[in-house]
């Protein structure tokens, strides 16, 4: 897969420019490792490069980051004309992801220490703020690191100049089956346009397998139906204290799917009063929030959902919550000014495409 945009008038035609792409991949590199901040990741985060070629395992890691927020970053820069650009690729950057696995905040500071003393930095904290200084918090930065780390919650990010369709497959796949990996795919390509060199990165975004949901589809945990309608009819057997949050959050979730950004589906526990409502955004299959009926109403967020697709919501409803927003925090405080927030969520996802 190509990607370019660059478009120029000659002659009053507009054509689309050809890429010149880069020499090897050293080029490529290097522009990375100068420039991250040209790299269009999900949620635009603040990124620190902490080195290159970094030893990590068995092998070497391209290049090794970390961003404000505290999320570890593994960066591996192909050429598609390299055969690793397909499939050991993904082998060798998750082989680097399950290396730092486990490490401690101290253990990588004491990695990189002559790295950052190089750049005038005392230390991890003091590198960070000379990127992102106005929003960091130190406390909560080595906090996070260190559960990120513990966690393996980390970003993975491939650069190509070109992506090939076998690497993008992978991609989707393992968005669609692990929460702890956000996973970015970057192509870069360079153009000369009227002798000036002009870089253009893209973010691609894996098209994700539609899965078709049966009207009932039975597991071993409990069974799958496709609408809301069974939520609907749970909610009777639900304390009746909660009927009425429980009969709003329905309404709430039914007008997401009335302006076509979710698709509704309701899950029944298997031998137990427990059903779940998804309402799922059609572009991924994939939700904000789920909605429960289980001893009482309550909403559960995903942040993984949150941080790929409508980042800028997580520090309003943190506000409301009164808490950080963790993969699958939970709450029972419902209030209007949360659904309201939510529902502008859900729609710049929707819209995100």
């Amino acid at each position: 897969m190509t990607i370019s945009g660059i478009w120029t008038r000659n002659d009053e035609v507009w054509e689309l420019s050809r890429p010149e792409g880069f020499p090897d991949e050293a080029t490529l590199h290097r522009l990375i490792e100068d420039t991250p901040e040209m790299l269009p990741l999900a949620g635009a985060p603040a990124l620190l490069v902490l080195g290159r070629e970094v030893p990590l395992g068995s092998g070497y890691a391209d290049l090794v980051g970390v961003e404000a927020s505290g999320r570890p970053v593994i960066i591996e820069i192909k050429l598609a004309q390299n055969n690793e650009a397909r499939r050991a690729v993904v082998a060798q950057i998750l082989a680097y992801a399950a290396n730092l696995h486990g490490t401690t905040r101290e253990q990588l500071e004491d990695r990189f220490s002559s790295e950052l003393k190089q750049r005038g930095h005392e230390s991890l904290v003091d590198a960070m703020r000379s990127v992102d200084e106005e929003a960091l918090d130190s406390e909560e930065f080595t906090t996070s690191l260190d559960e990120h780390l513990q966690e393996g919650r980390f970003r993975l990010v491939f650069v190509l100049d070109e992506v090939p369709a076998e690497l993008m497959t992978l991609v989707a796949y393992l968005e669609h089956v692990t929460d702890k990996l956000m996973i970015d795919l970057v192509a870069v390509n360079s153009f000369d346009v009227g002798g000036a060199s002009v870089v253009l990165p893209q973010r691609v975004t894996p098209e994700r397998h539609e899965v078709t949901v049966n009207e009932k589809r039975r597991g071993k945990s409990g069974t799958l139906y496709r609408g809301s309608e069974r939520f609907e009819q749970s909610i009777s057997q639900a304390p009746p204290e909660s009927h009425e949050t429980l009969h709003s959050l329905l309404l709430w979730a039914r007008s997401l799917e009335a302006n076509g950004w979710v698709r509704l589906a309701t899950f029944e526990g298997k031998g137990a009063k427990r059903f779940t409502l998804l309402p799922r955004l059609v572009v991924e299959n994939v939700g904000l929030v789920t909605i429960w009926n289980e001893r009482g109403a309550y909403l559960a967020f995903w942040r993984s959902v949150f941080e790929k697709r409508a980042p800028q919501f997580i520090d309003p409803i943190e506000k409301l919550l009164d808490t950080r927003l963790g993969q699958g925090t939970t709450t029972r405080n419902i209030s209007e000014n949360l659904l309201s927030t939510l529902t502008e969520a859900y729609e710049h996802a929707a819209r995100r495409g």
